[in-house]
C-alpha cells in the first residue's frame, strides 16, 4: 500500500507498501537488518542498544539447512520440486528420480520421491501465468504437498474469479486454490524510515558496491524519486537512487551522498541489533525476523519461494512468501534469519493486529544486479 507523509495505508488493493522515512540526526545510522546508515530510521525511534544480539542455536541450525537446501537446489535442478523443513527440523527435499535421492542421502538431507517434478510444476505456473495473471493472485510451488498453491486476495471476484477458476480447473489436482482476507497491497516503509517526495520508506541494507556505500530498498520505493533523506522535513540527504527496478522484480539501490558515520552491518531489532555478515537464499519452514519503521521486528515462517505475485501495480516473479506481517511504511525494510540477510519487503495482505502473508524480494537477486555485497 502507498503510504504518504500524512496518512496510513489504505489495504484496498493489491500494492506493495511504502511510506516516508525519517531520522534523529542524533541516531547512529543504521540498515534496517543490514547495518547501514539511516537504513532503519523510524519515525520517534528510541535508539537500540549498542551490543549486537547473538541469533539462537536453533536459528544457527536453520541458516546451515537453508544453505544445504540452496545448494541441493542448484545440484539437482528441475528434478526437485523443492525442499523444506519439517517439525523436527529436518531437511526434507523432494526428488523424482533414484540418483537425485541418493545425492539427497549423501549431503545430509532427507529424500522425498514425488510424482511431479520441478519441471513439470514450471509448467503448471506458466499455464498460470497465461491464463490466470489478474490483479490480486499469486502462485507458488508447495514442496510439501507437491502442488501449485493458486492464492487470491479478496478483490478476485466476478468474472476475474470465474477466469482463474477455470485456469485452476484445467490443471486438475496439480494446483490447489486458497483465499486470503484483504488485498495484496505494496508495504512502502521498512526497518529504519527513508523518506522521498511525500513517501516512507524502510531502508533494507547497506551495501557495497566498488569500495562505495550504498543501501538496498524496494523497487518500488526507489521508482518514487531520486533524492532520499533520513527525515520528514526533507533536510538531511541520505543520498540518491542509482538504480530501480519494479515490476518484475522488487529491488532498487541508493549511493550514500557520503560515507555513512556507521559503517557497520546492523539490522535494528528495536531493543538492541543484529549484525549482519552475509547474504543467503531461505528454505520452506525456516523461522525468518522481518524490521521495518512501522511495525518494527516481528518473525514468521517462510511459506513458498519463487512465488508470482500480481499487484494491481504490476507482476512481480520470484518472491519469497512468508506469515510474517507488516503494514504500510514496512516497504524495503529487512527480511533475516541469524546473520544472514534475505530479502526486502514488498507487500502482502493484512496487517500485524490480525496476521496475514508478507512477499519478499530475495536479497541474492538484488545484489547479483547491481554487484554488491552486504557488510
Amino acid at each position: 500500500m502507498l503510504g504518504r507523509t500524512s496518512g496510513a495505508s489504505s489495504g484496498r488493493t493489491a500494492s506493495p507498501w511504502r511510506l516516508p522515512v525519517r531520522t534523529p540526526h542524533t541516531r547512529t545510522r543504521r540498515a534496517a537488518v543490514a547495518g547501514s546508515a539511516a537504513a532503519l530510521l523510524t519515525a520517534a525511534l528510541v535508539a537500540p542498544a549498542a551490543h549486537a544480539a547473538a541469533p539462537s542455536p536453533a536459528s544457527s541450525a536453520q541458516e546451515r539447512q537453508a544453505r544445504l537446501a540452496d545448494s541441493l537446489s542448484h545440484k539437482l535442478g528441475d528434478r526437485s520440486a523443492g525442499s523444506y523443513l519439517d517439525s523436527s527440523g529436518k531437511l526434507v527435499v523432494t526428488v523424482s528420480d533414484a540418483a537425485s535421492a541418493d545425492a539427497v542421502r549423501a549431503a545430509g538431507a532427507q529424500p522425498r520421491t514425488v510424482a511431479r517434478s520441478g519441471a513439470d510444476l514450471k509448467k503448471v505456473m506458466a499455464a498460470l501465468k497465461r491464463d490466470a495473471s489478474v490483479p490480486g493472485t499469486a502462485w507458488a510451488a508447495d514442496p510439501k504437498t507437491d502442488q501449485v498453491v493458486l492464492t487470491m486476495d479478496a478483490t478476485v471476484s466476478g468474472a476475474r474469479l470465474a477466469k482463474v477458476r477455470k485456469a485452476a480447473a484445467k490443471q486438475g489436482a496439480a494446483v490447489r486454490t486458497e483465499r486470503v482476507a484483504g488485498a495484496f497491497r505494496l508495504f512502502t516503509a521498512g526497518g529504519d524510515a527513508i523518506y522521498t517526495g511525500n513517501y516512507r520508506c524502510s531502508l533494507g541494507f547497506n551495501v557495497k558496491k566498488s569500495g562505495a556505500y550504498y543501501f538496498l530498498t524496494a523497487g518500488h520505493c526507489t521508482n518514487l524519486g531520486s533524492t532520499w533523506y533520513s527525515n520528514s522535513a526533507h533536510t538531511s540527504v541520505l543520498g540518491t537512487t542509482a538504480g530501480s527496478t519494479f515490476p518484475g522484480h522488487d529491488y532498487g539501490i541508493v549511493k550514500y551522498s557520503s560515507t555513512p558515520s556507521d559503517t557497520t552491518g546492523v539490522v535494528d531489532l528495536y531493543s538492541g541489533s543484529r549484525d549482519i555478515t552475509s547474504a543467503g537464499n531461505p528454505t520452506v519452514g525456516q523461522t525468518v525476523y522481518r524490521s521495518g519503521s512501522t511495525t518494527h521486528l516481528h518473525s514468521g515462517t517462510v511459506t513458498a519461494l519463487n512465488q508470482t505475485v500480481n499487484y494491481a501495480e504490476g507482476t512481480v516473479t520470484g518472491m519469497i512468501r512468508t506469515t510474517v506481517c507488516a503494514e504500510g511504511g514496512d516497504s524495503g525494510g529487512s527480511l533475516f534469519a541469524g546473520n544472514t540477510a534475505l530479502g526486502l519487503t514488498s507487500g502482502g495482505s493484512g496487517n500485524c493486529t490480525s496476521g496475514g502473508t508478507t512477499f519478499f524480494q530475495p536479497v541474492t537477486a538484488a545484489l547479483s544486479a547491481y554487484g554488491a555485497t552486504v557488510y
